[in-house]
């Protein structure tokens, strides 16, 4: 069985730590940009955050959040030049939302985040007629 697009690599993690306040993607971005990574997921996070911005299935506008929501999962890939994230946060009644994370994502408590850096790899995007979005390309450093 051939499976399409298989690249191995080794990896690396990263130990990340988010203050009260931070947005988070001009954090995660900044960070990337500081360690040269190009080509990253997120393998775990905890905390909260005081807003949220998502963007929920088959919609084209961002949602902003206001409130206290803890974050029950944050997975995707980051790259230099762009993410494609998911958020599932829960509200103070246990609430769940979840969807596409946009910039506008503020932390309330410490968000302790680790980074796995994929280190022969780089990602990047480009339009899809597929789905109609820039979509993962991976290639070999």
């Amino acid at each position: 069985m051939t499976i399409p697009h298989l690249q191995p690599s080794a990896a690396r993690y990263y130990a990340l730590r988010l203050l009260p306040g931070e947005e988070v993607f001009s954090r995660l971005r900044a960070f990337l940009q500081l360690h040269h990574i190009q080509a990253a997921w997120i393998a775990g996070c905890t905390g909260s955050l005081s807003n949220a911005a998502l963007r929920f299935a088959g919609q084209d506008e961002t949602t902003l959040l206001n409130g206290t929501y803890e974050v029950i999962s944050l997975n995707g890939t980051l790259e230099l030049k762009g993410e494609h994230l998911h958020l599932a946060i829960s509200d103070q009644q246990g609430a769940m939302l979840g969807g596409h994370m946009m910039p506008g994502c503020t932390v309330r408590t410490p968000l302790e985040l680790v980074i796995g850096e994929l280190t022969s790899l780089a990602f990047s995007r480009q339009p899809c007629a597929l789905s109609g979005y820039d979509e993962l390309v991976i290639s070999s450093r």
